[in-house]
């Protein structure tokens, strides 16, 4: 009996295989003749209830869930990244792997704390653990418009560069404009204080067309030259290749999921890659990840594309073709349009 049951928690566990979206983490405490008790941590009601059904095709057992934990309720705390950027962790520790960044306003919901750190869900689903002392209880500023350089200095003046610099805030930050002065604009983010209004664009201004949208992604990719390469990266500080597709197209009011395989599911397929436009996307597949697709570029028409590169370490323009590196490992191409 207990290697049936084992058996059909490991198909649970591996029905929610994929920790970045997913926790399925149920054990046997005890199981004493027709007595099982059962304890662990599921994510939500969905796979408590998927328990539920798997456990009634099993004999007469009386089972003891109490013990379970379901991480998802109702009465959950949202906080949000109240810093300028703070990583986001596949476990506790700062010396852990980085699997994303998480910049100014990023709104977290609070699933299980572990001393200073909180496990957490961001709105799209992804998980991970965050520092708590860098998130924020406190309500924010609506944002109004985003920052679309890689960084800029926040300082404590207008219309003056040698004005003392107060922060930095990062590409695809979400800043409360307060007001302007001539080519300057007074906001609140982790601080107060001005920067330079072109490095901003409103939200309320965001490309309508797919054309304009096309046309916006191609000049915001380029404007990432050169930063350089970091897994997990988000921002001008460092971003990888998903991390980049994700920031461009957010930039354009378009949302796509974090990771590269992730966006290969959700991007609608190109049958003839060679006739991409602008901001498609083109996926890639080296080694042998058990994700598949381990890399994507943003397409600037044909084989073309720009692209966050650890071979080249940060943001480039290479042809696909022309490159035999990405000519061999290229799979397909998509769009989000």
């Amino acid at each position: 009996m207990r290697q049936t049951i084992e058996t059909l928690l490991e198909a649970l566990k591996s029905s929610h295989h994929d920790t970045r979206t997913h926790l399925f983490d149920v054990h046997i405490e005890k199981l004493d003749g027709d007595s099982l008790t059962l304890t662990g941590r599921v994510l939500d009601q969905a796979g408590f209830e998927a328990l539920g059904g798997a456990l009634a095709e099993l004999p007469a057992l009386a089972v003891d869930t109490a013990s379970i934990q379901v991480l998802r309720r109702p009465g959950n705390r949202h906080l949000r990244v109240g810093t300028n950027l703070t990583g986001l962790y596949d476990t506790p520790g700062f010396s852990k792997a980085l699997s994303s960044e998480l910049v100014f306003g990023t709104e977290l919901e609070i699933l299980a704390e572990e001393g200073r750190w909180v496990f957490t869900r961001q709105n799209d689903g992804y998980l991970g653990w965050a520092y708590r002392p860098y998130l924020s209880d406190q309500p924010l500023a609506a944002a109004t418009h985003l920052v679309i350089v890689p960084s800029i200095e926040l300082r404590d003046a207008p219309n003056d560069y040698s004005s003392a610099i107060l922060s930095r805030l990062l590409s695809g930050t979400g800043v409360a404009v307060l007001e302007t002065r001539g080519a300057w604009a007074h906001v609140a983010a982790n601080l107060t204080g001005w920067l330079p209004v072109s490095s901003l664009r409103a939200l309320a201004n965001l490309p309508a067309t797919e054309a304009e949208r096309r046309e916006t992604m191609v000049h915001d990719a380029k404007r990432m030259m050169g930063v350089p390469y970091l897994w997990g990266g988000c921002t001008g500080n460092g971003i990888d290749c998903s991390g980049f597709a994700r920031y461009v197209h957010a930039l354009s009011g378009i949302p796509i999921p974090r990771d590269a395989d992730m966006q290969h599911s959700a991007a609608r397929p190109i049958k003839a890659p060679e006739d991409c436009q602008p901001g498609d996307v083109v996926f890639f597949a080296e080694n042998a990840s058990s994700r598949g697709i381990t890399h994507v570029g943003i397409s600037l028409g044909g084989w073309d594309m720009i692209h966050s590169s650890r071979g080249r370490n940060g943001v480039y323009i290479d042809n696909i073709q022309e490159k035999q590196g990405l000519r061999e490992i290229f799979v397909s191409a998509g769009t989000f349009f």
